[in-house]
């Protein structure tokens, strides 16, 4: 029980959307519970519907984090990650985790989510197979898209699909097997999955329909090789993604007795077999129904979170399910039925030169469900009409279809039709994930003074999890603000995060005019939306004010990303990477034996040369950290931060025959000058001592190349996923004038981009010429640049070697918890 009287202990298992929804109407509710989370994943909760963005590179995890630990803290939410929990006593009402702790509660929350269906055919357990639900899966097919050419993906649906998008832009060539003869069956039908396939293939995806995987052929050394299907073709494939679909994650409530068929059964309450237990989200099962999307589990949230607080409520009664997709860019939509039989009317339009599809079912003459293709517009109104099985008329024919015959499959272009928010009534849900109204969003919208989607996203939550219902966000807007809709002005607006409507350049504006200091002091002054930021702008708040004052400002950890904080690489399993200072790639014989020693000493999990010549040791506990570096002797190499990470060198004219400049001379120069400066984002360097390029400048965000006369300076590189080549700034003869302007490149970097924008996007967005112009021809700005970077250098020092001579800052950051 309890051990505050006047609180109720409140237990969550599981970290993710469902669970950590269901406590945020919770807390809108009530404050009388102690809450304590347990979650099998090292993160805080995040946004699975977009681990299809964090796997083709255009998101990080960071981005897609809707609760970060600070807001765990902010709630007074206890937050064990890591750290499952495999047995509940229902009687003497205590879980335990893996390691034999125990936790009492008062109240029970089961949110474990579900896991993929792994085929049961020869060779799902060799190395290279992967299922498509979390980060560590990510993480695994980004590793191995640095080696793999041929991969494989088992199951046309979303899931599939979203990682077969993912991996070709990764340079994989994928091919997706599908047992049934059309892709996403569930939410289209033959024309609408013939129109997705085409799109596809089109952006060099292959599929084999109709096809059934028996078996998996490995290596020796045991990885995927080859994919066997029931005709005996075999494909290629060093890695193979099970996307063929999800089971509930019913282990731990199995083994404690409960009441389980596919999930965990609940009532209309949510409630399980046990007293003071309950479920909630893809692990249990309603009414014989076990739903995989989010609306519906945040539905149950709902319930579930007024049945908890003892506030009266509507049972749940189950959910009409509508899904809204976009697929490698293309939207779907599906609500209701799909599949037409004798007893439906079927009114359908297939536009073969825009590429958009439209079906309507009915039935005794009400809608009673629908297919959108390309166009999505009308899915809120035909979510709202299948629900209610509203009947068709001619006034919503003429909507829909835009007039003509209704069996002959018109084309009409629906000119005169109502924006789709504008037929909505006020107690329509815009944000399905959510539950936000139209009458919320617009209350908003006029009490508050809202002008921008990100305003409305912090306000009341619509847009944050799939993004879908942001269209009709922006025709709220347009409606409710009338002539007062300027879109250019509301998206220079949505400045750095949706706490503020401010933008970088106004935000760095009132730091400098009001001598503003810390982050708290900014929020306040500047008026944010959202008192405490969040994750997104409080790095952003740090940085600026770095930046501006250089000298006397004192970094505030807290509005630090964890690995920025800790100054080491958080790994999936908890512990750190430890990666030291290897100038320009270069060690000695006596950095080597401590780096060998280090990692004897503090049983590293694995030490591995990085990208960057350098070498990384894998796997060390965050309380060994100061410990390892102050063995180690050796500076950090900042592979953790937004700051320089590599200089990497080629040999140079000190050994390379072809070599005219010395190029590991110059690199060296370069790294011990900015090792420690912050900057936007992580900036990586590197000097060619020829036109080879053996060192690979040209993928760089400043990268140089020595030539016969000179240097060469090429800046806004990227060699990730979003690869781009760099430009050419300018050529120089000699050392002095290279290191001036790589300065003062770097001080206008660090001063005008936004936080976090690597140098690849701030290079075309500021443009290369402006930059030429103030860097090379105005030498005053120069020299001012020069100036303001060496007064910001003049106040960095070592993370590593601070962690080791402040006992204080040891035990903060680095020392166990110990809880009483």
């Amino acid at each position: 029980m309890s051990n505050n009287k006047d609180r109720t202990k409140l237990i969550l298992v599981g970290n993710g959307m469902a669970g950590i929804h269901t406590l945020e109407q919770l807390l809108k509710l009530s404050r009388s519970f102690d809450i304590t989370v347990y979650g099998e994943e090292p993160y805080p909760n995040y946004n699975r519907i977009q681990l299809s963005y964090v796997l083709e590179g255009s998101k990080t995890l960071e981005e897609i984090v809707l609760n970060d630990r600070a807001w765990y803290e902010e709630h007074g939410i206890t937050l064990h990650t890591s750290k499952p929990i495999v047995y509940i006593d229902t009687e003497a009402k205590r879980v335990f985790t893996a390691d034999g702790e125990a936790d009492d509660y008062d109240m029970l929350v089961l949110a474990t989510g579900s896991k993929p269906f792994i085929l049961p055919i020869p060779g799902a357990e060799l190395e290279g197979v992967v299922g498509f639900r979390d980060i560590a899966d990510c993480e695994a097919m980004l590793a191995a898209s640095k080696t793999v050419r041929h991969a494989a993906v088992i199951g046309g649906g979303l899931l599939g699909l979203e990682a077969a998008k993912g991996l070709t832009k990764l340079g994989m060539d994928v091919t997706v097997v599908h047992l049934v003869d059309r892709l996403m069956e569930r939410q289209l039908d033959e024309p609408a999955a013939g129109m997705l396939k085409a799109e596809l293939e089109r952006q060099g995806i292959a599929f084999c329909l109709s096809s059934q995987t028996v078996a998996l052929h490995g290596t020796a050394d045991g990885r995927v090789s080859a994919l066997e299907l029931a005709d005996g073709t075999r494909l290629p494939a060093e890695l193979v993604v099970m996307a063929a679909g999800i089971k509930p994650n019913v282990g731990l409530a199995k083994a404690s007795d409960l009441r389980v068929n596919r999930g965990i059964l609940v009532d209309d309450y949510m409630r399980t077999s046990a007293p003071d237990v309950y479920a909630v989200g893809e692990c249990c099962e309603h009414r014989g129904v076990c739903y995989g999307l989010v609306a519906p589990l945040f539905e149950q949230g709902q319930t579930l979170a007024r049945t908890l607080a003892g506030v009266e409520t509507q049972p749940y009664e189950g959910s009409t399910v509508s899904t809204k997709l976009k697929i490698s860019g293309v939207d779907v939509f599906s609500t209701g039925q799909f599949q037409e039989g004798p007893e439906h009317r079927v009114l359908r339009m297939h536009n073969e030169w825009n590429g958009t599809y439209k079906k309507v079912l009915l039935q005794e003459g009400r809608m009673v469900g629908a297919i959108l293709y390309g166009d999505v517009n009308d899915a809120p109104q035909l979510t709202r009409w299948v629900k209610n099985g509203e009947p068709m008329s001619d006034a919503i024919y003429r909507e829909l279809f835009g007039g003509g015959d209704a069996a002959g499959g018109c084309c009409g272009n629906g000119a005169g039709k109502k924006s789709a928010v504008e037929s909505m009534t006020d107690d329509e849900i815009i944000c399905g994930c959510n539950g936000v109204t139209k009458g919320a969003i617009v209350d908003v919208i006029r009490e508050q003074g809202l002008t921008t989607v990100d305003e409305i996203k912090a306000c009341t939550g619509a847009t944050r999890s799939c993004g879908g219902c942001k269209p009709l966000v922006e025709q709220l807007l347009h409606a409710t603000l009338g002539a007062d809709y300027e879109p250019a002005a509301a998206a220079s607006k949505s400045g750095i995060c949706g706490c503020t409507e401010l933008g970088r350049d106004e935000i760095v504006a009132g730091i400098r005019s009001m001598g503003l200091t810390h982050v708290q002091e900014v929020m306040q002054v500047l008026g944010w939306n959202q008192p405490e930021g969040c994750s997104k702008c409080r790095p952003a708040i740090n940085y600026y004010l770095g930046m501006v004052h250089s000298i006397h400002y004192e970094d505030e950890r807290d509005s630090r990303f964890v690995n920025e904080r800790l100054h080491a690489n958080i790994q999936k399993d908890g512990t750190f990477s430890v990666i030291p200072r290897m100038y320009g790639g270069l060690t000695t014989p006596e950095q080597l034996r401590k780096i060998a020693d280090a990692a004897d000493k503090f049983q590293v999990q694995a030490v591995k040369m990085t990208g960057g010549q350098r070498i990384d040791l894998l796997g060390v506990r965050k309380e060994d950290l100061p410990a390892i570096w102050k063995d180690l002797d050796m500076p950090s190499g900042y592979g953790y931060a937004k700051a320089l990470r590599t200089v990497k060198t080629c040999v140079g004219s000190q050994f390379c025959r072809f070599g005219t400049q010395d190029s590991m001379a110059v690199g060296i120069e370069l790294e011990r000058k900015y090792e420690r400066l912050w900057m936007p984002a992580k900036f990586k360097m590197a000097v060619n001592g020829c036109p080879r390029n053996c060192a690979e400048s040209g993928t760089k965000d400043l990268g140089i190349v020595g030539n016969d006369g000179g240097w060469e300076i090429y800046v806004g590189g990227n060699g990730g996923i979003k690869l781009r080549a760099a430009d050419l700034l300018c050529k120089v003869k000699t050392d002095e004038e290279l290191y001036e302007i790589c300065g003062a490149f770097i001080q206008l970097y660090r001063e005008q981009a936004n936080y976090a924008e690597r140098t690849s996007d701030w290079v075309e967005r500021f443009g290369l010429d402006a930059i030429r112009q103030v860097v090379l021809e105005d030498a005053e700005q120069r020299r001012a640049l020069n100036e303001r970077i060496e007064l910001a250098l003049s106040a960095v020092k070592d993370p590593w070697q601070e962690a080791i001579q402040d006992p204080g800052l040891r035990t903060m950051l680095y020392e166990p918890i110990v809880k009483g």
